[in-house]
């Protein structure tokens, strides 16, 4: 049986799951971000148990399938941004489309309805959480991180960052380094 989970984003997110999963006694084959696969087939009683403990921790059981999609899109995304190395030289719109075998036009209206923002905008937003990452690890500078989140410029990186942000990357930068100071002198 697969289940498709809302709000599931980190390995922290999955751990939880594999957890709740082993507390009521069912087997998965696959924990991935937003979706599990399980072994037994639940209903009623459990599912309602499961539902109810799987919202204490702020994640959310999907059941319809238009929510399931914009989740699919999400994970899509945030896998694409955060945790590879280097992201598809393709087109977004085609590399969506192709990952999820449906029509770009029609994955981005359900996403618009939906969510109130467009698949762009979820792009940039995370985008610009991890050039915020990359910018307060510190091991790469700002030319590195707009080569390894496909700007076409550094210009563009920062221009996007300052209208999401209201800062400049240096400028957020310092304030992170002010901060450490701070607290370093404490």
């Amino acid at each position: 049986m697969i289940l498709h989970i809302k709000y599931m984003v980190s390995q922290r997110c999955i751990m939880l799951v594999k957890e709740e999963l082993k507390k009521l006694g069912l087997h998965y084959v696959i924990v991935e971000l937003g979706v599990v696969e399980i072994m037994e087939d639940i209903r009623g009683e459990l599912l309602e148990i499961l539902k109810k403990n799987l919202l204490e921790s702020g994640l959310e059981l999907l059941d319809n399938k238009k929510s399931i999609l914009i989740e699919k899109i999400k994970i899509l995304i945030i896998e694409m941004v955060h945790y590879t190395d280097e992201l598809p030289e393709v087109n977004y719109s085609n590399y969506i489309s192709e990952k999820l075998d449906h029509d770009y036009t029609y994955l981005a209206n359900i996403f618009s309805e939906v969510k109130g923002i467009t698949i762009q905008q979820y792009i940039i937003a995370n985008k610009i959480e991890r050039v915020k990452e990359l910018l307060l690890y510190g091991e790469l500078n700002l030319t590195e991180i707009s080569y390894k989140l496909n700007y076409s410029s550094v210009a563009h990186l920062s221009n996007q960052f300052k209208k999401v942000t209201g800062l400049t990357p240096s400028f957020f930068k310092q304030l992170k380094d002010k901060k450490r100071v701070a607290l370093e002198s404490m």
